[in-house]
């Protein structure tokens, strides 16, 4: 269960959920190819890493309309 960051607020951060779903599993994605020391230095699943840069807004969620 994913309690940081908050779930009501990472919601606001994209245009809708299917939308926050999708980036945040391609930021996760990204890191484990491009940055598996990271995450084995900070100890943390790559899902919750991108969730907390999402959250920071260190990433942006874009959609095409």
């Amino acid at each position: 269960m994913m309690i940081d960051p908050p779930i009501d607020k990472l919601i606001k951060k994209a245009e809708c959920r299917y939308a926050l779903v999708c980036g945040i599993a391609k930021r996760a994605r990204q890191l484990e190819t491009q940055y598996p020391e990271l995450l084995e230095e900070k100890k943390v699943k790559a899902i919750s890493y991108a969730a907390q840069e999402v959250y920071d807004e260190k990433v942006v969620i874009k959609t095409d309309n």
